[in-house]
């Protein structure tokens, strides 16, 4: 590939991946935990639910620069970029089944199905950016937990 092509693709390319992961967040966000979720029977291993925003801003942050670095590597519309995708429309739902309606038992089938997703971005991506599967590690392992906790939640109430 060209050095003007890969400016061509370069820091506007960015910003799409940047707005498709707030895009993803802004929508989660109209989801909140609430008085139903404070009512909830709880492990002792749950995070606060201030850590929540800080973690996701910074995953969703790697996110958007591990699809645009396949993307920049490519190009073009690849199987890591398809998997990207779905990762994002399945971490967007998780909230609305989760918070918006109390769906718990769903939630963890959408969590279960993210995490698949992460990895397999993780494992197809790597042929194009080493860099962007590992940006998506901090968010396998952030996942992984949320998806025992989502597990525990749904078996404690």
């Amino acid at each position: 590939m060209s050095t003007s092509a890969i400016a061509r693709i370069g820091v506007p390319s960015l910003f799409v991946f940047i707005v498709l992961a707030a895009a993803a967040a802004s929508f989660g966000v109209n989801f909140q935990p609430g008085d139903w979720y404070e009512h909830l029977a709880k492990p002792a291993w749950n995070p606060p639910n201030t850590i929540f925003a800080p973690v996701w801003s910074v995953l969703y942050l790697m996110i958007a620069i591990a699809g645009w670095r396949v993307w920049r590597a490519t190009a073009r519309c690849v199987v890591p970029l398809l998997i990207w995708m779905a990762q994002l429309l399945l971490n967007a739902v998780w909230s609305f089944l989760f918070f918006g309606i109390h769906r718990m038992d769903i939630a963890l089938v959408d969590i279960g199905l993210l995490l698949v997703s992460i990895v397999a971005f993780i494992v197809t991506a790597r042929r194009y950016s080493k860099a962007a599967s590992w940006l998506f590690v901090p968010y396998a392992l952030w996942v992984s937990f949320a998806t025992a906790l989502n597990f525990t939640l749904w078996r404690l109430n």
